[in-house]
């Protein structure tokens, strides 16, 4: 027998041995196409989320609007005020383009804004079940509040309104709680106040809906607002600034726009006109006080012409006012500004918190520039008063700041006034030198000169406060706002968010995604043989074929189908046929696996029976005596079996071993399981068995137990002339095909082959599958989806 058994093993093969290590793109391919029903699946799902995602995402549309800012620090001014740029009435601060922007952006340039568009009121309705807000236009009643100011700005208050008919209505707070029933255009108390509610269209009103409506913090809202409104350059050195929103309406974004631009312009127009107002009752008082100085002197000089009878003081005095002209101009305009200065310091004394008035012509830059930034200081301080008490760190802050501003100005005043002064009397010295070269004019010429003198000092001064006046009231009636409107807010109907397309795309991608991601990662984590590739990577050894998962439950497959399973069978009997060769003695093939659930079985009954349709005689002997299976699988229960046999030397082989279903098939089954399967194994009386088989028939096929849980195998794997080990596909650890492998190189198996059972054709991308579909064409077409 075992010089049989070195014959066959020379006439062995290496079936499937040939080895492609390069990457198989159509393989990698047929693994993701196999499961092309889970990415029409995802795809599905993926489409109709993305739908509901557009029918429920409230549409955003852009607007935008353009505006020229009219004065920057670069000194660029409107074409109307640049017409009265010489009389200095446009001298206030200007401010750099970031500082504008900041400005359109403030919270309290927004709040005025939200205050205006009620846009702390908003109105929700409830449409495929879900709450949609609703423009305040759209509504069909128009919300009335009358809360205080105090109330409102932290406010934050639901409820919502039923119209039960054309003229009344009932609220409900946010618990749905009755609060009230009320008539329409009728004032109702609310917890934080009155409402009056009026119908806009009594066509409209659409009875027992609910309207919800909720009333937040002005200042929530405003940030709200803060946070979405763009404000850019259109390009860097251009003074031209877009602005932009993105709202669920349209209309109110475009009334946002451009109710901030109005406001924005008010707000400069009253700042530079809180300047101007200020000057101008500066100015009106000290023209009436200089009025009456003007009249005390005129009747000084009557009284003293009188007395001293004198009648052409001009004429008398020509020389000394011809010779003394240069000086005497000096010593007025000296004069005038050192009682500027008094005037100034006087009133900022009595006025401690009203504006000091700007562009009266004083000669030092740095004081009027003091002036400036003074009275900006106190205009941002009344304002933060309006909303915030003098306790308020930063009302604090800018009184400091202002505190610091007066001593530095009242400093600067008394450092002019020093420098004025010394500069009178050099003048009046200069004079002195030149009145004594007139020494000889009368004395009433020199007191006539002195009382003319300053006469005509006070004069001046009136003059020219006179036109300083006209000059404030000019600019008080032709302010110009700080920005000029280029474009009122526009937008297109057509929605910027959500992207339909980009939705539908995103859908389509993330349909295409999961399943190719759950497929790959299946596949990085996937530690199962598969197809013989998997073998031949760590073996090497000889494949017979493979087994493809059988479609139905049934343990014996029926020949005479055609299919795939039966051809793998027959094609399997052809290759053991090569490999045992052509010896006339009886061919022993056992068969076995590593673990148990591999189908060696059912190979072994199968392939028994594939050479029974041949004519051949076959022995099926049950050699797993641990686990018998065959009688479950032949469904035949054999009253004496291979382990009573083992056990009682008297039992005849011949009389225990039973043919199945009038065919060459003759069963040798364990029957039961003995206590001690691997002593018995190795007795002699297994060798009768197998010298039996070997003399009675053509071949004798040995169901054995699985390598990896018993060494009963191994002690009877000597009367093999085949051995085929069997692998199950999508069953065993590619870790556990080191104990195949090291049988295998270390040569524990005679003439040992391997085959691959349980094979999933369409998945492993079996094109055509020995040419059979019958099986699969057969089937529904919702089968072959699922």
């Amino acid at each position: 027998m075992a010089e049989k058994r070195g014959i066959m093993q020379n006439n062995s093969f290496e079936l499937g041995s040939i080895k492609d290590d390069s990457f198989n793109f159509r393989e990698t391919l047929n693994k993701y196409i196999y499961h092309w029903k889970w990415f029409l699946f995802s795809i599905f799902i993926t489409l109709i989320f993305s739908g509901i995602y557009l029918l429920i995402t409230p549409k955003k549309y852009q607007v935008a609007s353009a505006i020229l800012i009219t004065e920057l620090d670069e000194g660029q001014t409107s074409t109307e005020s640049s017409a009265f740029g010489d009389l200095g009435l446009f001298d206030g601060p200007k401010n750099s383009l970031d500082t504008e922007i900041s400005i359109l952006k403030s919270i309290k340039l927004l709040k005025e804004v939200v205050k205006e568009l009620d846009l702390n009121i908003s109105y929700q309705r409830k449409e495929y079940g879900l709450m949609k807000e609703i423009y305040s236009q759209e509504v069909p009643f128009k919300f009335n509040l009358s809360i205080k100011d105090s109330i409102l700005e932290q406010l934050s208050y639901q409820f919502s309104m039923i119209a039960l008919s054309k003229s009344k209505f009932t609220l409900f707070d946010n618990e749905g709680n009755l609060l009230i029933n009320g008539s329409f255009g009728e004032k109702v108390s609310i917890e934080h106040g009155d409402v009056i509610v009026t119908p806009r269209l009594s066509e409209n009103i659409i009875l027992n809906r609910k309207i919800l409506i909720n009333i937040s913090p002005l200042e929530d809202v405003a940030m709200n607002l803060q946070s979405r409104i763009k404000i850019t350059p259109e390009t860097r050195n251009s003074n031209l600034l877009l602005l932009t929103l993105i709202d669920p309406f349209k209309l109110r974004a475009q009334s946002i726009l451009n109710t901030l631009v109005i406001h924005y312009n008010k707000d400069a127009i009253h700042y530079k006109n809180s300047i101007a107002s200020s000057t101008d009752d500066f100015l009106n008082k000290r023209i009436a006080d200089i009025s009456l100085e003007l009249t005390g002197f005129d009747r000084g000089v009557e009284t003293y012409k009188k007395r001293n009878k004198l009648s052409d003081i001009n004429s008398e005095e020509g020389i000394v006012l011809t010779s003394n002209a240069g000086i005497g101009n000096q010593i007025i305009q000296l004069t005038s500004q050192i009682k500027l200065i008094d005037y100034i310091s006087e009133y900022i004394k009595t006025n401690k918190n009203n504006l000091i008035p700007q562009n009266l012509g004083l000669q030092d830059a740095n004081f009027r520039e003091t002036i400036v930034n003074y009275n900006n200081f106190l205009l941002e301080k009344n304002n933060l008063l309006k909303s915030a008490s003098e306790q308020n760190p930063l009302v604090q802050g800018l009184e400091n700041k202002l505190n610091q501003l007066r001593i530095s100005i009242k400093q600067s005043m008394l450092n002019t006034r020093k420098s004025l002064t010394f500069s009178l009397e050099e003048a009046k010295r200069e004079e002195s030198k030149l009145a004594s070269k007139i020494a000889s004019s009368p004395r009433v010429e020199r007191e006539i000169k002195d009382i003319q003198r300053q006469q005509e000092i006070v004069e001046t001064l009136y003059l020219y406060l006179l036109e300083k006046k006209e000059e404030n009231s000019i600019s008080l009636a032709i302010t110009a706002p700080n920005a000029k409107v280029i474009d009122t807010a526009y937008g297109r109907n057509v929605p910027v968010s959500p992207r339909k397309l980009m939705v539908l795309f995103v859908g389509l991608t993330l349909g295409i995604v999961f399943p190719f991601g759950f497929i790959f990662l299946q596949s990085l984590f996937d530690n199962k043989i598969h197809i013989q590739e998997d073998i031949e990577d760590v073996i090497g050894g000889t494949i017979l074929g493979d087994i493809p998962i059988s479609s139905t439950s049934d343990k014996l497959i029926s020949f005479e189908l055609k299919n795939n399973l039966t051809e793998s069978f027959r094609l399997l009997r052809t290759n053991v046929d090569y490999v045992l060769g052509n010896s006339p003695a009886g061919k022993i093939i056992f068969v076995s696996s590593t673990i148990a659930g591999e189908g060696k079985t059912f190979i072994a009954i199968n392939l028994a029976k594939a050479f029974s349709l041949i004519g051949k005689k076959v022995l099926l002997i049950g050699a797993d005596i641990r686990k018998p299976k065959i009688e479950e699988y032949i469904n035949t229960k054999q009253e004496k079996g291979l382990t009573d046999f083992l056990i009682d030397r008297s039992l005849e082989l011949s009389k225990i071993i039973i043919s199945y279903k009038k065919t060459n098939i003759d069963i040798l089954a364990a029957s039961r399981t003995p206590i001690n399967p691997s002593e018995l194994l190795i007795n002699d009386r297994f060798e009768e068995v197998m010298k039996y088989g070997n003399n009675n028939y053509d071949y004798v096929i040995v169901d054995t137990a699985p390598i990896n849980l018993a060494t009963d195998t191994l002690l009877i794997s000597h009367h093999a002339d085949l051995f085929i080990y069997i692998i199950r596909a999508n069953h065993l650890n590619k870790r556990l095909l080191k104990i195949p492998k090291k049988m295998f190189d270390n040569k524990r198996l005679p003439n040992m082959t391997f085959l691959l059972n349980g094979v999933n054709y369409e998945k492993e991308g079996y094109s055509g599958s020995y040419g059979y579909g019958e099986e699969y064409s057969n089937k529904l077409w919702f089968q072959k989806l699922f």
